[in-house]
């Protein structure tokens, strides 16, 4: 009779590695950080609506103080649209400094036309326009009053123009444009008021440094304002404040009602400057569309870009978010438990 064979001894499976297994592919992580989650946005959700509770509390004094910032800010904005729309009213800069060339008086039309495309085809050259002999007599004979006297004149004496308008206004890029054209062949005379030039960018200058000076001292006062609301805020909540920190809440925690009011303060002085801007200059344009009618033009104050508006909104809620930062970041220190 034959032994039975018995199948080889197997290898015993480890307690515990399946367990291990199934514990890798269930979703325990998935979840622990999907309830974070929804408590960090229920905590942030919890403290924008205490903040505009507490701000809708005090409707009066939170206009008022939304009314302030925004005075403040619209200041430097309303001078700097001012100064785009006085800009466009004279035309342009670059306009101002423009080049005249005049061409040798028997240069004909063709002439003319081939060397106003070859200037316009250059690098900084923004336009140039091509005035021919017969208009240009027939613009000075309009502007002068001697049409009946230059009739009497046996030919014309007005050389072609062509008028070079620049993309910069830059002392030296102008002199060594004109250097260029002045060697293109076919000019006889290059034309530019090199001292307007000067003049217009030491104004455009003195523009520029007074704008931002201006808007340097009403940042700081408007973090000042912020500040002193938010630390009149903190005032009021000392004492819920201690009891946080007591029983173990975090400087985040205590912190963040406290931003979302700077930047709803911010939001609000925002929106009320936008509204401001636009209010003013549609009532400046009433008057400055009639004075402009006296001297036969259809000028018009532009409103406020949308563009500029959104920046001036972004950055008033970002001030107050800053301004409720720095108050709440130096009382914190004053707040902590002994």
């Amino acid at each position: 009779m034959s032994a039975t064979r018995m199948p080889p001894p197997q290898p015993a499976q480890r307690v515990g590695a399946a367990q291990k297994q199934s514990e890798a592919n269930t979703p325990d992580d998935t979840q622990d950080f999907r309830a974070q989650l929804q408590a960090w946005l229920e905590s942030h959700r919890a403290s924008l609506v205490d903040s505009l509770r507490r701000l809708g509390k005090q409707p009066i004094g939170s206009f008022f103080t939304c009314l302030v910032m925004a005075v403040a800010l619209s200041l430097p904005m309303g001078l700097a649209l001012l100064l785009d729309n006085v800009e466009r009213l004279g035309g342009t800069w670059q306009r101002a400094a423009q080049i005249s060339l005049f061409l040798q008086i028997e240069a004909d039309e063709a002439q003319g036309q081939g060397l106003r495309e070859l200037i316009a085809a250059m690098d900084d050259v923004a336009e140039a326009e091509w005035i021919s002999r017969e208009q240009a007599l027939a613009e000075f004979q309009q502007q002068s009053g001697l049409g009946e006297a230059l009739k009497e004149l046996p030919d014309n004496p007005l050389p072609g123009v062509v008028l070079v308008t620049p993309k910069e206004v830059d002392k030296a890029a102008l002199e060594a444009l004109r250097l260029r054209l002045a060697d293109l062949p076919g000019v006889q005379q290059v034309q530019l008021d090199l001292l307007w030039v000067e003049r217009l960018t030491a104004i455009l200058g003195l523009g520029d440094r007074f704008v931002f000076g201006l808007t340097l001292l009403l940042v700081m006062a408007l973090l000042l304002v912020i500040g002193n609301t938010i630390r009149l805020h903190i005032e009021n909540r000392r004492t819920e404040i201690e009891v946080i920190k007591l029983v173990g809440g975090t400087d985040s925690y205590v912190r963040r009602p406290f931003l979302y009011m700077g930047a709803l303060y911010g939001f609000g002085a925002g929106l009320l400057a936008w509204l401001v801007l636009a209010f003013g200059l549609d009532w400046l344009d009433g008057a400055v569309v009639r004075l402009a009618g006296l001297y036969g033009s259809d000028f018009a104050l532009g409103g406020v870009p949308s563009a500029d508006g959104l920046s001036l909104l972004l950055g008033a809620v970002l001030l107050g978010y800053i301004g409720a930062w720095l108050a709440v970041a130096r009382h914190l220190r004053e707040l902590a438990p002994k």
